[in-house]
């Protein structure tokens, strides 16, 4: 990715919401709530089992960290870096395929339902989690959600179809909620975020405890509804523990300096601090 200054801030730029909540790092605990939100749809979760290498212990940290490299780039890219990361990935799940035990089908992985429940499991996640650490005002999560329609568009679907409000999120789930359970697939996917196996060759030596850290605080946040899916109390008060709990940990890294990160990050954080100081970028 490009580092030099240059105008062309992608589908977002310094002025976005977009950019201030993906800098933040207790978003790390947002996108494992995506997964395991993700995880409750059966098709989806087993035409991820069956076709991704996130399961195989020795090829798990390699294809997480090209997926946290794709975020990246969509949401720090310029306009041709995005593009072309989207068209990298629009062609590998136009190849894939999964199969269904119950239907006795194949099924394409880039199904416009599969790719809109993901996309929404990421986008609700991240606008949560956002939301109660006090990353963004009530006003700032629907802009926030609104903007993630451009993100929807690179994976390859009609934003007419896709959320562009929390209200409209909402509605979204509450239509979903009757085809969610939790699948064979899901408990072994679950069950080895919260006890990892030891981590790969290449992995930092943390790895295994801060994966089950995060995972454990994330299924905390997850809605009423999903945690009942899993088997976990959905009382009021675990919502109020998770919120103080995020607002704890965003107030906390906000203490530390930042953290290392690509040269493309480092400068979407100089562009938000001048942004936010009123300067003009």
């Amino acid at each position: 990715m490009t580092t030099a200054l240059r105008s062309d801030h992608g589908l977002f730029g310094p002025t976005s919401v977009t950019w201030r909540v993906h800098l933040e790092p207790v978003m790390w605990v947002a996108g494992m709530r995506a997964l395991l939100l993700q995880s409750l749809h059966p098709r989806v979760m087993r035409g991820t089992f069956q076709n991704s290498a996130l399961f195989d212990p020795a090829k798990a940290w390699p294809r997480f960290q090209r997926t946290v490299e794709f975020v990246g780039t969509r949401t720090f890219g310029s306009l041709a870096e995005v593009e072309a990361a989207g068209a990298r990935v629009r062609r590998l799940h136009h190849r894939l395929r999964g199969f269904d035990p119950e239907s006795g089908r194949r099924f394409p992985i880039d199904a416009p339902e599969g790719l809109l429940w993901v996309h929404c499991g990421e986008i609700d996640s991240y606008v949560d989690v956002a939301r109660r650490a006090g990353i963004v005002s009530a006003a700032e999560a629907d802009e926030y959600v609104a903007e993630s329609v451009r993100a929807a568009e690179v994976v390859g679907l009609d934003p007419a179809v896709v959320p562009a409000s929390r209200a409209e999120l909402a509605e979204y789930f509450a239509r979903m909620r009757p085809r969610l359970r939790v699948t064979d697939e899901a408990r072994v996917a679950v069950g080895g975020l919260l006890a990892p196996p030891a981590p790969p060759p290449g992995a930092p030596a943390w790895t295994r405890a801060a994966i089950s850290a995060t995972a454990t605080t994330a299924l905390a946040t997850l809605p009423r509804w999903a945690r009942r899916m899993y088997g976990l109390p959905g009382l009021p008060t675990t919502d109020l523990v998770a919120s103080a709990l995020l607002g704890g940990l965003r107030r906390a890294t906000d203490l530390l300096p930042d953290p290392p990160a690509p040269p493309e990050v480092r400068e979407a954080r100089r562009l938000v601090r001048e942004v936010r100081a009123g300067r003009s970028v």
